[in-house]
């Protein structure tokens, strides 16, 4: 029989796929800004032209391939990680409470999913940055300049030039604010579960108060899901950005970022030549990409789950 963590981690990883292809624009327009160390003021609309006159409407999904490999093993390992962490809480209580995690638990299963995740995955967000960036580096200054031919990279290839490049430790540039990273989707999946159970219980109150059954509790719709996506990722974000710059800048390999001692070093160093803004480069995209993914994810996630779980149990039986 197919365990609901496994199914989990499929849902998890598909919707994941769904929410990467509708959003990927904004990542690597937010990847780009958050890598540039020289200070400009370009909106996203100019900074969209930019790229379509210097590499085409292509340039836009420079790095989708790794991207979408990234976020669906990205996010099946989480989703698995953090159902199998789950459960084992849940049983840990025996017939005690209800299956609601409560703050700390919904951290505690958090901070192992998010863990095993970045250590797992670390390298394919390595290939992805680098793809992001390296035809940033073919691209003229003057974009009134005739334009190259812009060389893109494939997943082989880009692989092939960072061993080339670095070596295979290169696959795990940027592991130390990635890993500090793992607070964001402990902080998103902690407002998320809190958020959920908070209105699950007023609208189970408000459903037994009209007269529905004792035992009746109430079921969210898939919009509750999207908002509640949203919501719970606006926060994380935000309270992070300045890790997603680092881990950035690392992971895309170029000589400046690797003079960062550390990461606060490297946070120091930002902040002493581009000021504090350039701690929130790309903030705009990246706010609107992550809050979109997360909404499309959280929804597509539970519809996928309830589809799959429906087609494997007559199997099991």
């Amino acid at each position: 029989m197919v365990s609901d963590s496994v199914i989990h981690a499929v849902a998890g990883a598909a919707g994941g796929v769904v929410a990467m292809t509708v959003t990927y624009p904004l990542i690597f327009l937010s990847t780009r800004t958050a890598v540039e160390t020289k200070t400009t003021h370009k909106s996203t609309y100019e900074a969209v032209v930019d790229i379509i006159k210097r590499e085409g409407v292509l340039g836009l999904y420079s790095g989708l391939n790794s991207s979408l490999l990234g976020i669906a093993v990205s996010n099946g390992i989480y989703y698995y990680f953090y159902e199998r962490t789950k459960g084992a809480i849940v049983s840990a209580r025996g017939h005690r409470g209800t299956k609601a995690l409560t703050t700390l638990e919904a951290m505690l299963a958090g901070l192992i999913a998010g863990s095993s995740t970045t250590i797992i995955s670390n390298p394919i967000w390595v290939i992805q940055t680098s793809q992001a960036v390296h035809t940033m580096e073919q691209s003229p200054e003057d974009p009134s300049a005739p334009r190259p031919v812009i060389k893109r990279l494939g997943f082989v290839e880009t692989v092939q030039h960072i061993l080339r490049k670095d070596g295979i430790g290169a696959f795990w540039r940027g592991i130390g604010p990635a890993l500090v990273l793992v607070i964001n989707p402990v902080l998103q999946y902690t407002i998320f579960e809190q958020l959920k159970n908070l209105l699950v219980k007023r609208r189970t109150a408000k459903l037994r108060a009209a007269g529905g059954a004792a035992a009746a509790i109430a079921v969210l719709t898939d919009w509750d899901y999207f908002i509640l996506g949203a919501l719970s990722k606006l926060v994380a974000t935000s309270s992070t950005y300045p890790y997603i710059v680092m881990k950035s800048r690392l992971q895309a390999g170029q000589a400046h970022a690797l003079k960062y001692k550390s990461s606060l070093d490297g946070i120091l160093t930002i902040i002493k030549d581009e000021g504090i803004e350039g701690l929130y480069k790309g903030i705009g995209s990246k706010l609107v990409q992550s809050v979109l993914t997360a909404a499309i994810l959280f929804m597509g996630q539970r519809r996928i789950y309830e589809i799959t779980k429906k087609a494997v149990t007559p199997l099991a039986n």
